[in-house]
């Protein structure tokens, strides 16, 4: 599988297979927000999928793909680093606003970032058109974030600094895209690089949730909690997986924009499933960012 995957590598069929992971991705990303943001406490959801992505991950590196070598360790310790950071801003926005308001902003500010990052790294350029897809994408993030800081039921206090760690987050979704995608590009087999990517970057967080279920002066039952994270554990398996895939084999500035039609299905989710008000304006000003990466698609 991996020699036919990297045989698709600049090909019109890698593009074309790389558009349904990118897709793919945007669906999946968008239900592991959910998941995160649901009822549990994010911080002890995270780390419920977290431990489980390590315990599903560590047979797969031990016995079926081999270790990494040289500076790939150092890749891979970087994406640690990186990771943590995105999942606590991740945390601490959740913490403050709901997930229709968050969740958009995140994964809307990251595409500019992303689109930056790879002219910088991998040479990639935008055509004319696709920067006016990458123009309409962010009208409709900074309208919904706008939108939201005159309308949404909640308290000033909490709503502003969730979406400045929103925006901050977003970066951080830039640079991590921009950087696995340099790892799974170095690495010569992707798979090596997702299964280690997936066991190294899951050590945090299950410690730290499981610290703050030991202090919670009433704990929630574990039970539903893992079973939360047995299947989030696998939507991130195909989100991250799908998006990093992407990127190996075609533009990373496409594939991280076409990924920000999640904010659609999270708008459809928060509110048939996690019952919160989203409205026709919210959802016209979502659809604009969906409408924007069609756009960077089409002038591609």
């Amino acid at each position: 599988m991996t020699t036919w995957l990297l045989d698709l590598e600049g090909t019109p069929a890698g593009h074309d297979l790389a558009l349904v992971l990118a897709l793919a991705a945007a669906f999946l990303h968008a239900v592991f927000g959910a998941l995160q943001k649901g009822r549990h406490d994010p911080w002890l959801s995270r780390g419920a999928i977290d431990g489980w992505i390590f315990v599903l991950a560590l047979p797969v590196c031990l016995f079926v793909v081999p270790r990494p070598e040289g500076w790939a360790w150092a890749i891979l310790g970087g994406a640690l680093v990186i990771h943590f950071f995105y999942k606590l801003g991740m945390a601490l926005a959740y913490e403050r606003g709901a997930f229709t308001v968050v969740y958009p902003v995140v994964r809307g500010t990251g595409p500019l970032f992303t689109v930056l990052g790879a002219w910088i790294i991998f040479g990639e350029t935008f055509s004319g058109l696709q920067w006016l897809g990458v123009a309409v994408l962010l009208a409709g993030i900074f309208g919904l974030a706008l939108y939201n800081l005159v309308h949404i039921d909640l308290g000033r206090d909490t709503l502003v600094p969730a979406l400045w760690l929103a925006v901050g987050t977003g970066a951080l979704v830039a640079l991590y895209t921009t950087y696995d995608a340099y790892g799974i590009r170095y690495t010569p087999s992707p798979f090596t690089f997702l299964a280690w990517f997936f066991l190294i970057t899951a050590v945090d967080f299950p410690v730290i949730a499981w610290v703050r279920w030991r202090r919670m002066p009433v704990r929630p039952d574990l039970r539903p909690l893992l079973t939360r994270g047995f299947f989030g554990a696998f939507v991130a398996f195909g989100s991250f997986g799908s998006v990093m895939l992407a990127t190996r084999l075609d533009k990373v500035g496409e594939a991280a924009v076409l990924r920000e039609t999640s904010t659609v299905f999270a708008a459809l989710i928060g509110w048939l499933v996690l019952k919160e008000t989203v409205g026709p304006r919210r959802i016209a000003l979502m659809s604009l960012i969906a409408l924007g990466a069609v756009i960077v698609e089409l002038g591609g």
